[in-house]
């Protein structure tokens, strides 16, 4: 194990920066494709019909019992819509800004692949016994970056609506950019009671998310608790935001086919509208993943559980590769869950309509916002005491 180590911090920094962003590739790549799949199987469940069950290559149907498994689980549908979506005919219509319409996709893409960077997914146990995060980028304005780059996403809607030169694509671009506004006010605000909880005054101030989870890995009531329970207020504000930022259901504002037809993909088909939706699934990840680390102990299995008892029970201190897949096994499991989250909302709760979204937006989750940051300040301020 040493030797992996050796041979990787030997390896020249632009290297390193390629095989990381490869893996960035072909994580997030295959699982949008996945959460595509899932989607439609959990609508089906929901609805109670089958869903996708019947595509299967011939040289699998000989299969005894492999082969229908495979067959009713829908794999082979997202195999067949991927090469679909790589090998149809891509058209683009004469009435757009070919430029920008044809640039919109990536511009999604890129912030979609860029946060993962900055979001820690597992840990382990060094020699001295201390918990080292795993992540590709460990910088400690971890959720600064997230929030900075993350945001820019919008502009892919943007793009796509402006350069689609008509008027459908154009609102949801618009309606895109309104609630990104309205929404990542109270999405920052709902944050920072957990960051002046962690950051006592006279110590040095981090905004690292690996810090938030190192917090409640700590012994003690305080220290050992998710801060779900500890800033409830915090948590709703933050998940329902995150819905809003993410355009799903019911803030899909963005691509309401009720009314907008198709919303800001309207003109678009084939491989550039499924990035679209890739770099959707993407900001899901990344924003489950957020909410995991800050509210819900990140890769602790249980409250007041840290990872460094887990180790000891299952005898993996001197295991890293164990314990760290250990660790990624137990955050999956936490971001799968949220996924399905996602899209039980989707199938349950209609959508709001443009007003509704504003009205909640600004006049009831930011004043609720803004109301719990003041209480949690001056409850903060009574408990914690200045480090001399």
């Amino acid at each position: 194990m040493s030797a992996m180590f050796e041979l990787w911090s030997n390896l020249h920094p632009v290297v390193q920066a390629v095989i990381k962003g490869l893996c960035v590739i072909g994580v997030i790549f295959p699982l949008g494709g996945a959460c595509s799949l899932a989607e439609r199987k959990v609508s089906a469940w929901m609805q109670g019909r089958p869903g996708p069950s019947r595509a299967i290559p011939f040289w699998f149907a000989w299969l005894p019992v492999i082969g229908p498994f495979l067959q009713r689980l829908g794999v082979f549908h997202l195999m067949a819509d991927g090469g679909k979506m790589f090998l149809k005919e891509d058209p683009v219509p004469g009435h757009v800004n070919k430029v920008y319409f044809m640039l919109a996709p990536l511009v999604g893409m890129i912030p979609a692949l860029t946060t993962v960077c900055a979001v820690p997914f597992g840990a382990y146990l060094d020699g001295a016994k201390h918990v080292v995060p795993l992540m590709l980028a460990n910088v400690d304005v971890g959720l600064l970056v997230v929030f900075a780059v993350s945001s820019l996403g919008v502009y892919s809607l943007i793009l796509a609506g402006w350069a689609s030169n008509s008027k459908y694509p154009f609102l949801g671009g618009v309606r895109a950019s309104a609630q990104l506004i309205s929404y990542e006010l109270s999405m920052t605000l709902s944050v920072l009671p957990v960051f002046l909880w962690i950051n006592a005054p006279g110590t040095a101030g981090s905004l690292s998310l690996a810090t938030v989870v190192e917090f409640q890995s700590q012994p003690g009531l305080w220290g050992g608790a998710w801060f779900i329970f500890l800033m409830p207020v915090s948590a709703l504000v933050f998940l329902v935001a995150l819905f809003a930022e993410t355009n799903r259901l019911p803030f899909d504002m963005a691509e309401g086919e009720a009314d907008l037809v198709g919303g800001f993909h309207t003109e678009y088909g084939s491989l550039k509208w499924g990035l679209f939706f890739v770099a959707e699934y993407g900001h899901m990840m990344v924003g489950s993943g957020v909410f995991i680390l800050l509210f819900l102990g990140g890769w602790n299995p249980l409250p007041w559980v840290p990872l460094a008892d887990v180790a000891v029970w299952l005898h993996l201190v001197d295991q890293p590769v164990l314990l760290g897949l250990l660790s990624i096994a137990i955050f999956l499991a936490k971001v799968l869950f949220f996924l399905f989250l996602f899209m039980w909302v989707r199938w349950t709760v209609p959508r709001f309509r443009y007003d509704q979204v504003m009205q909640l937006g600004w006049r009831k989750l930011l004043p609720l916002a803004i109301g719990n940051l003041i209480f949690y300040a001056v409850v903060i301020a009574f408990i914690q005491k200045p480090v001399s």
